[in-house]
């Protein structure tokens, strides 16, 4: 797969494939504890299969993207994004961002140059700052510190993920072998951090292309539903869709809902 080399001892891993016919490019932004794998999985083939491109990339400290201590930052994250823009140039670009992807996805459109995306695809991302959201940033990197990404997964995803992926899935949790904490020089512990201090608010009103709002309704961590009123209301060109059939983790759950979701709409934006 091919790499970007940023500076010394940082690095970006991608994979990009071209459209077809006068297809997009749907560039997709990992959630923090994330992996560019889960987007090919999730819509790769089916976006192919009407004509579309897809550009997917690890963050650093994410798999196979080398990362310093000093390289965590909401800024940089979108810095990285835009200097893979830059140097792929995907053509007729939609950005699609998963939880706080997605924030990344509208900071690194409203930079404009490379970054500017015919549409942007956020899913499960519309929320606000408030003492909740930072008790659950904040307790998501305690976990992480104190019991690794197992510990992390055993408590959260009942609460992020839809009751039948539960019933399916609840066999490969909580298991015996016990918990053991990230080190403190750990990428994702060290992503999950960068997210902690954050910036939401960004200026929604400015955004300038077709929006396409997914939330999943069994979401029980970050859905409120009066704060995606709200934000939603302050984007212009935005098409919103609720699952009643999904939670957090939309590309894992419902990745067949999503891709017809994804292309439906990106049809009819053009």
């Amino acid at each position: 797969m091919p790499t970007l080399t940023l500076s010394e001892g940082n690095s970006i891993s991608y994979d990009h494939v071209l459209p077809s016919d006068g297809g997009h490019t749907f560039c997709c932004f990992n959630a923090l504890s994330g992996d560019k794998g889960m987007w090919d999985a999730a819509i790769g083939e089916r976006v192919r299969a009407a004509g579309h491109g897809l550009l997917t990339w690890n963050f650093r400290g994410q798999a196979g993207s080398d990362f310093t201590i000093d390289s965590f930052s909401a800024d940089q994250i979108v810095d990285d994004a835009v200097a893979v823009f830059e140097a792929v140039q995907p053509a007729k670009p939609a950005h699609v961002g998963l939880s706080i992807g997605g924030l990344y996805a509208m900071r690194a459109h409203l930079r404009g140059g490379a970054g500017k995306a015919h549409g942007i695809v956020l899913i499960n991302t519309l929320r606000k700052e408030g003492p909740r959201l930072d008790w659950v940033n904040n307790a998501v990197v305690r976990c992480a510190e104190t019991g690794g990404l197992d510990l992390m997964r055993d408590l959260y995803s009942p609460l992020l993920m839809n009751a039948d992926w539960q019933a399916a899935n609840r066999e490969n949790f909580l298991g015996d072998g016990g918990y053991r904490g990230l080190a403190a020089d750990d990428g994702t512990l060290m992503l999950l951090k960068s997210g902690v201090p954050t910036k939401w608010d960004v200026p929604y009103e400015q955004i300038d292309v077709p929006v396409l709002s997914l939330t999943g309704e069994q979401d029980r961590v970050f859905r409120d539903p009066a704060h995606i009123d709200e934000l939603s209301a302050r984007i212009a060109n935005l098409t919103r869709e609720d699952l009643p059939d999904a939670g957090h983790m939309i590309p894992v759950e419902r990745p067949e809902k999503l891709a017809a979701a994804i292309v439906d709409w990106m049809a009819k934006a053009g």
